[in-house]
Parts: structure tokens; sequence; C-alpha cells
């Protein structure tokens, strides 16, 4: 399927305040906000290329949003980005994230929406 393609599917999550309808549901959505800078772009592509991944482009911030949970694998994310990719550069690079963030190992950060099933990491 193409980008533009795959784009089309995708809804903006950003709603104007006459649209939103308030409900008492558990969202089991969970992202990160970066700063826009190569890295963060990056990351943005090779995460759009999940249908489930929403990404949003706002001048100088770029939010990354998913439902259930985000994984991103640093060897994955290095060799799309041409260079390495470190936990550490990626948490830099994190300016907020919601849902429950989990560092793995050196190769793997988990963003959870679903706090029942972050439980297996604690």
């Amino acid at each position: 399927m193409s980008v533009a393609a795959r784009d089309s599917t995708k809804s903006n999550i950003f709603k104007s305040m006459k649209d939103i309808t308030f409900e008492q549901t558990i969202s089991h959505q969970c992202g990160v906000t970066m700063n826009d800078s190569v890295e963060a772009r990056a990351i943005a592509e090779f995460m759009d290329q999940d249908p489930k991944v929403t990404v949003t482009y706002n001048p100088a911030l770029i939010r990354i949003d998913g439902e259930g949970k985000l994984i991103f694998k640093m060897d994955e994310i290095s060799e799309f980005l041409g260079k390495e990719m470190t936990a550490e550069m990626f948490e830099v690079n994190t300016s907020t994230h919601y849902g429950r963030m989990v560092r793995v190992d050196d190769n793997t950060v988990i963003l959870f929406g679903d706090m029942e099933e972050v439980m297996d990491y604690i």
C-alpha cells in the first residue's frame, strides 16, 4: 500500500472542542512527542510504515501515536536512519510521552497504553 493511500485511511487524532464527546471509557492509546529534527523525522517515517501508527507533523513537533503499544527498536531505526540510534538518543529526542514507557534493553523501548500489559515488564 502506498504512503498516500495509507495516509488517506488514517484520521487525525486531534479534534476541535465542538467535536469532542466525553465518555467514561479507558483509552489504550500511547505516544510520544518529539522536537522536529533529522532523527525525529526518521523515527516518525519508520514508525509510520505501521498502519496502526498515526504520525502528526506540527510546526517544530512530531507526534507518534498508537493503540495498545508502540515498540521502538533501535537497530531497525538505525538502519532506516543510516546512522546509530541508541535508546539514550531516542529518549533525548522525546520531548514528552503518554502511556507507560519501558526500556526493555539497550535496543528496545516500548510504550504501553494498556496498563495491564505493562505488568509483565515491571
